[in-house]
Parts: structure tokens; sequence; C-alpha cells
């Protein structure tokens, strides 16, 4: 059975996506994403046991033998995103219970949850895919079931915000595809593993350098890294909160993971970082971001676009990390995928509450909800601290690795963008703390808060307090992040 796991994590949010549809009930659709969580959850978490042990997990689907076939395969540096992908999005399943509900249309709550499963699928399925192909194929799973997702959002500009969404990842999936039929092209292959062996007897081929830029442009797109970023602040204010809180926390990660991927582990880093001015583009772009995206968040009135705006920002930072080329850059790059997924579906889910209470999003309108709301704004408070990196958060661990490799590689321009940075997140995480318990309410008697559904509390607090862990207790995500970066570049298992 456990040979079986790597198919298993895929195909089993696979099947519940049409059974939402098909049984048309709002609580089994919800109890079959619940369920495809859960189980995508067990399955990352079993094989990540094993992994740890030095195991490496190769299923060939259908029986068809790489490089033939389509091969999955679980290693050091995919396990930490199937972990990553599969807990937030059980956080998310107990969130929406409530939120769901009261965003979308009852008729519609089925096929919300099976773009939901398809997502999810999707994010998996690039994660584990061994296949630079069916990696594009995931991408695309991901990308319509996203556009459908934000579309369902409670405004019309929602459905503005999917279709530019819609047009700027069409955009970035061409050139993916392109880069990927390049290297196909060159190599006649599309493993993994095949390209990695058969690509450096063709460095110097101009098709293959094209491909590594296509590529590199086609992934930066559906990361959002600074200027082709267009597409999330509009994506992510106005889709409904739990899909908010859900991309955010994932839907740019395993971009970056697969930009990882490809960089390390198909072209290599004797290519993309010795012989291709990769280092330099990305850690120009990487403070552009830094800069450009925390000035703007701090003149932002609307919560969710603040929140928006900050994750271009932190986007930049894992692009300075990555952009590096080395271990410690590639470990501190992994380390913020994980502590910032987490800090950010908190912040998403806290302001889902928020706008439940209210309806709006706008801080204005929140001034003085902290003292009817403390719990809610206390977490999105200790949340904020993790934007910043203020010890003894997640954010602040991760900052810290990224700092130490930016001081190794001698980047110390890099390093003065990432504390003004830094401080620039004072500013804006400084702006929520003040509307809500620095200024009066426009009400003549303060208004005496409904409940705040307990299972989006749970799942809020619960992602709240896993960030506080990794920030007091580091040792097992940044395990994570290391055993990643030793396989991409160290070239280990």
């Amino acid at each position: 059975m456990t040979a079986q796991l790597p198919a298993l994590q895929v195909v089993i949010p696979l099947l519940c996506a049409p059974l939402c549809v098909l049984l048309r009930s709002r609580t089994v659709a919800w109890l079959l994403f619940l369920t495809a969580s859960a189980a995508s959850l067990a399955c990352a978490s079993v094989m990540a046991w094993h992994v740890a042990g030095g195991t490496v997990f190769r299923y060939a689907m259908g029986g068809w033998e790489p490089p033939a076939g389509i091969a999955y395969v679980i290693d050091k540096a995919n396990v930490p995103v199937l972990l990553l992908v599969s807990a937030i999005g059980l956080a998310v399943a107990v969130y929406g219970r409530r939120s769901i509900p009261a965003e979308i249309e009852a008729s519609r709550v089925p096929l919300f949850y099976s773009c939901l499963c398809l997502n999810l699928t999707g994010l998996l399925g690039i994660a584990a895919t061994g296949d630079a192909f069916n990696a594009f194929v995931f991408l695309e799973i991901t990308s319509l079931s996203s556009y459908a997702l934000v579309a369902m959002g409670r405004r019309k500009r929602a459905l503005l915000a999917a279709f530019q969404y819609l047009i700027v990842g069409t955009i970035g999936a061409t050139f993916l595809l392109i880069g990927i039929g390049l290297a196909y092209a060159v190599t006649g292959t599309l493993n993994m593993a095949d390209l990695a062996q058969r690509l450096p007897d063709i460095y110097g081929n101009r098709a293959l350098a094209a491909a590594v830029v296509f590529v590199f442009v086609g992934l930066a797109i559906k990361m959002a890294l600074f200027p082709l970023h267009a597409w999330l602040p509009d994506a992510y204010a106005h889709a409904p909160s739990a899909v908010a809180a859900f991309l955010s926390a994932t839907g740019t990660k395993v971009s970056i993971y697969l930009l990882l991927r490809f960089a390390f582990g198909v072209f290599g880093a004797a290519l993309v970082f010795d012989r291709m001015p990769i280092t330099e583009i990305g850690l120009v772009l990487a403070c552009a971001a830094m800069l450009v995206a925390s000035a703007v968040a701090c003149f932002q009135s609307d919560l969710k676009y603040l929140l928006a705006w900050s994750s271009i920002a932190q986007v930049g930072y894992i692009a300075a990390g990555l952009s590096l080329g080395t271990a410690g850059g590639v470990t501190a790059a992994y380390l913020h995928v994980i502590n910032h997924a987490l800090i950010k579906a908190a912040l998403f889910a806290a302001a889902g509450i928020i706008v439940l209470r209210l309806g709006s999003a706008r801080l204005a309108a929140m001034a003085g909800l902290g003292r009817t709301m403390p719990w809610t704004f206390a977490a999105l408070v200790v949340a904020g601290l993790g934007l910043i990196g203020v010890p003894p958060t997640a954010g602040f661990v991760s900052k810290w690795v990224l700092a130490e490799a930016l001081i190794e590689d001698g980047r110390w321009a890099v390093l003065a963008v990432l504390l003004v940075s830094s401080l620039l997140s004072v500013v804006y995480v400084w702006r929520i703390i003040e509307a809500g318990w620095f200024r009066r309410s426009a009400e003549p008697e303060p208004v005496k808060a409904a409940a705040t559904p307990v299972p989006m509390a749970a799942a809020t607090w619960a992602l709240v307090a896993l960030s506080l862990v990794f920030g007091l207790a580091p040792e097992w995500p940044m395990s994570l992040a290391e055993g990643a970066a030793g396989v991409l570049v160290g070239g280990g298992e």
C-alpha cells in the first residue's frame, strides 16, 4: 500500500471533484473536500516519514516506466510542498464550513468545492510529478480552477479580477509550454531526470537557452514576481475569503517550487547560474518587489489589498534566496515558502472573519473593532508580526536565514533592501493595529460583535499557533528546507 501513496496523493482529490457536483449536497461536498485534504495530508505525512529515512518514492503511472511513461517522484525536495499544500487544504476545509455558505450562493456550493478539489489535485500533482509536460498539465488544472474560484466572489469585480487573472495566467502558461517544447525539441524527452542527464551535453545550444528564458518568465508570472504580478492584487482581494487564504498560501508557493525544480533538477545550476545572468536579474527583480510592493501596501485602504501587496513583497524575499543559487539561499527560500504560507493564510482567514462581521474589508470601517473583536485582531497582530520578522515568529527565522545567505554571498545591497522592506512592513502592519485599537468607531455606542463562527476562529488560530511554534522551535521546518536544498543544489537524495 505504501508504494501506491504517490498516486493516491493526487487521485483521491481528483475523484472527489466530480462527486461534489454529482451528489449536489452542500454538506456532502464539504465532507468530500475535508476527506480529500485529510487523506492527502495523511499520504504526505507517511511519505515524509519514509523519505526522512532515506527512501525515494518512484511510481510509474499505468506501469509505463520513464522516460516513455509518466513517473511520480517523491523526495526531500517536494515533501515540504506536499505537506504544506495538504495542511493548508485541511485548515481551509475547516474554515470554509461557515465561511463558504456565507459568501457563495447555495446552488453553487457543490461546484465551489469541486473546484477546490481540482485545485488541490493540481497543486499536489505539480509537486509530485517527475514529467515536465505533466507538470504543465497540472499547472493548468490549478489555474483553471483558480479562475473559477476567484470569479465566485461576492462582488461583480470578482469577475473582472478572474478575467484579468485568466489573461495573465494564460500568457504565463504559454511561455512555460513553449519553454518545455523547446527543451523537448533538443533532447527528445520530457522526463525531468532524463532531461537533466541529456542537457549538459548541449549547454551551448541557443534553443536550450531560449527554453530556460521561456520557462523562467512563465513561472515568474505564475509566482507573481514583480513586475509580472498584475493579476494578484485583484484576485486575492475579490476572491471569497477561503479562496484567498488557500491561494495566497499555496498557488504562488507551488510555482516557486516548480521554478526551483526546473532550475536545479532539470536545467542545472551550471547552466542557469553560471552561464546565464539569472542571479543578477533575479536579485534586481527581488529587490524591486521588496521595496515597491511594501511601499504600495503602506498606502492601501483595503485590508485584503494590503495583504495582497504584502504577498508580492514576500515573493521578493523568496526570489532573492533562490536567485543566489547557493545551498543557503535555497534553504532560506524553502523556509520562507513554508513560514509565509502559514502567516499569510492566517491573515487572510482573519480578514475573512472581519468581512463576515462588517461586509467590508476597508480599514476605515474597522475603527474600534479591536475592542469588540479582540481575538480576531490579536490573530491579525501576531501574524502581522511574522510578516515584519519579529522574534519569536516564524517570519523572523526565515528572514534571519535569508540574511545569513546574503551575507555569506556578499550581497550587502540586497540585505539593506531586505531591512528597508521589513521597516516598511512595520508601517502597514501598524495601520491595521491603529485602525482596530486606536481609532474611535463612528458609531455612538460600541456594538457588540456577533459571535465569531468557531470553525473559522479555530482554523485561523491553528495557523497562527503553528507559525509561532515554527518560530520558537524551527528545527523541523529547517530540516525540511535543508533537505530540499541538499537534493536540489547538492544533487543528493
